[in-house]
């Protein structure tokens, strides 16, 4: 299959590694961002190919780990609600809010559907004009178009019945969390390649040159996943920054520019809180107050809805990198995926999950 079977082949995989093995001279510190690609090098024991000096530090990339507790929290208030359906992906319904999850929710009656698209949400708030219909709009720049156009679709045909509850976060400002921190050690990154593939890679020409770090845009097969690592490290030993496009294949450093121009006309952006992690400046979308007719949280007054994290869950210093999720006292004991106390554990991009599954 092209431009899949020949980024898992195993040969290419292992030149990659020995070179890399090659060409380190000393110890480095390489985050990848994505928990697609977290999963890739658990699973595929990625890491275990690269030199002992070399760590790499999973990121916070993994949308449904980072969507607050309290939106969570928000999501169920909305779900019980017998004039609504809420439409979702199958990755949320698990997620643990204070009390109880989605699934909960829809065992006790409450109409929660899942959906494959949120177009699909708008058709069900056309079929049933006597319901208020709710999409949960999740993710990072990657998933934050189709939702987008769900908004815009609904403005123009006139519906009336339907809202998203948005929770999308930014890559970018994230990246300069992390590398501000006093315990920050990331030295390089791979950038998620998906997220670029709408943005483009622009915006980290600055955060390369402001914190001296190499960038290199990268996809989610072992092969795409090496060579980013191969590309990152020759930088770090020649002692050079730059931002560089391991997944040329798909991404252009403008991005798709017709989904850029649907964002800035739906979303405006601002101050979010990420899960076990806290508020990070000017790092989510959330809806312009010309569409807060279609903002959830808005339409159903749940905005004063707080929540506090269990304490036996570390998920905001993995998110950060700061910690192995074996490194949990809870992990893989109170905390398994049946019954996760935090999104790490239940998310099929949680670091948590991959150690769970493949790494225990």
């Amino acid at each position: 299959m092209k431009y899949v079977d020949e980024y898992r082949d195993h040969a290419l995989a292992s030149q990659y590694a020995e070179q890399i093995r090659r060409i380190t001279t000393q110890p480095w510190h390489i985050m990848e961002i994505c928990g697609g690609q977290t999963h890739t090098i658990v699973k595929s024991g990625l890491d275990q190919l690269l030199p002992e000096s070399m760590t790499l530090i999973h990121g916070p990339g993994c949308p449904v780990c980072v969507t607050p507790l309290e939106t969570i929290d928000r999501a169920v208030s909305i779900a019980g609600r017998s004039d609504v359906i809420f439409a979702s992906f199958g990755d949320m319904l698990r997620v643990p809010g204070s009390t109880k999850d989605l699934l909960t929710v829809k065992s006790e009656g409450g109409d929660i559907r899942i959906v494959y698209s949120p177009l699909d949400a708008v058709a069900i708030a056309q079929q049933n004009p006597e319901k208020r219909v709710v999409f949960f709009a999740v993710g990072f720049e990657t998933t934050a178009p189709p939702n987008a156009m769900a908004v815009q679709m609904a403005r123009k045909s006139g519906l009336k019945n339907f809202s998203i509850l948005c929770s999308h976060v930014l890559v970018p400002p994230a990246m300069e969390f992390l590398l501000s921190s006093r315990e920050n050690k990331v030295q390089g990154f791979l950038a998620a390649g998906h997220v670029c593939a709408v943005t483009g890679y622009e915006a980290y020409d600055p955060i390369a040159s402001k914190y001296r770090v190499p960038i290199v845009v990268t996809g989610f097969e072992p092969v795409d996943v090496l060579q980013g690592i191969s590309m990152v490290v020759r930088q770090l030993e020649g002692g050079r920054i730059d931002v560089e496009n391991q997944y040329a294949r798909v991404v252009r450093r403008e991005g798709n520019l017709p989904a850029r121009k649907l964002l800035a006309e739906t979303f405006d952006v601002a101050d979010r809180p990420w899960r076990g992690i806290g508020i990070i400046p000017n790092s989510g979308f959330v809806l312009k107050e010309s569409l807060a007719a279609y903002d959830a949280e808005k339409v159903f007054d749940v905005l004063h809805i707080s929540a506090q994290e269990s304490p036996l869950c570390i998920a905001g210093s993995v998110l950060q990198g700061l910690k192995k999720p074996h490194d949990c006292p809870a992990f893989a004991k109170e905390c398994v995926p049946e019954h996760p106390l935090g999104a790490p554990m239940v998310s099929s991009e949680g670091a948590c999950a991959a150690y769970y599954h493949f790494r225990r």
